[in-house]
């Protein structure tokens, strides 16, 4: 290994101010000399800075006994690090959080935006669509819509509205600039998580109707983080670039969510499932009147990724004992909750 290469290593370190106290005297002497080194440990360090996290004790990332590179480094020092105090309630922490992880890709993105992500958009259209799917619960805050048009007919159908708009926003944002749209969906996020709403929970518990169902604002934050982390994963497939789940304590909000949303979706007359997130809680979902058809356990990620429509019901990794339909029934109703 070169030292060129050695000091590549250690970026993710100190990006974080965590070398050891001889990498102390290779490394910044050698960003001193080198101008890519430099520049990477500059995007390194401004990911920190938008993660918010404080400084971990020194370690290497590896995975599979092979070194990481310093962003997948730099994410997994992010999952294991200690959070600064929120600014934000509980139930928008999440959806900050998520900002902050998309926030980190961003340098990544740069002479990438055309590359394929999801469904027929490239980099560039799905953050237009964050951009249109942020959009509902601003106006209804009271923020103002960052693209021309923006409506809330509540008598209209959600899902053909909801499509309509996004169309919209990105046949907008593609007469624009990628940075443009960007700068676009960072201020619209910041509004939303700078209003009263984010910070008062008292104030947010009162409810509101946006895509077709009614919560209360709350929850409405997590829907957001939820769709935001969804897509966060998107892009950084597609650009080769790991993201991590939520943390644990996020990740368990946007699951109890999900259950809630599912059971309604199920209805009392489904043929009871007790299900169950491994290492989490667990839940009947369906009938409450009749013995328990069958039991199911999903990890909490790949429940999420189901919900969120990128697992199929067939293939989402489980452990079922019990009534097969049943048990199917659950799986499809989860996937067929998906909008994004």
């Amino acid at each position: 290994m070169t030292d060129h290469d050695g000091v590549r290593d250690l970026l993710a370190a100190w990006a974080f101010g965590a070398l050891e106290p001889a990498e102390e005297r290779t490394v910044p002497p050698h960003l001193a000399e080198c101008h890519s080194c430099a520049a990477e440990a500059e995007r390194l360090r401004e990911t920190v800075r938008l993660l918010d996290v404080q400084p971990p004790e020194p370690a290497r990332a590896t995975h599979d006994g092979v070194q990481a590179s310093p962003l997948d480094a730099l994410l997994t020092r992010a999952r294991h690090t200690r959070p600064a105090p929120p600014r934000v309630a509980r139930h928008a922490a999440p959806y900050a959080a998520a900002v902050a992880g998309l926030k980190a890709l961003l340098p990544e993105m740069a002479g990438r935006w055309s590359t394929p992500v999801v469904h027929d958009w490239d980099v560039h259209a799905t953050v237009a669509h964050l951009l249109a799917a942020d959009e509902h619960l601003a106006v209804r805050l009271g923020l103002a819509a960052r693209v021309p048009g923006a409506r809330i007919d509540e008598d209209a159908d959600w899902a053909d509205a909801w499509d309509r708009r996004t169309a919209e926003v990105i046949a907008h944002e593609y007469g624009r600039t990628p940075e443009e749209t960007v700068a676009d969906w960072s201020a619209q996020s910041a509004a939303l998580l700078g209003t009263a709403h984010a910070r008062d929970p008292e104030l947010a518990a009162g409810t509101t109707l946006l895509m077709g169902i009614r919560l209360p604002v709350t929850e409405h934050f997590l829907v957001r983080a939820f769709e935001a982390w969804i897509h966060t994963d998107d892009l950084g497939r597609a650009l080769g670039m790991p993201v991590p789940p939520p943390p644990e304590a996020h990740l368990g909000q946007l699951v109890r969510l999900a259950v809630r949303i599912l059971g309604a979706a199920l209805g009392a007359g489904a043929p009871p499932v007790l299900f169950a997130v491994r290492g989490g809680e667990q839940w009947v979902l369906g009938s409450d009147g009749d013995p328990v058809a069958a039991e199911l356990t999903l990890d909490p990620v790949d429940f999420c990724l189901l919900v969120g429509g990128r697992y199929a019901p067939h293939a989402v990794p489980r452990n079922a004992t019990g009534d097969a339909a049943a048990v199917r029934n659950v799986l499809e109703r989860a996937a067929s909750l998906s909008w994004l």
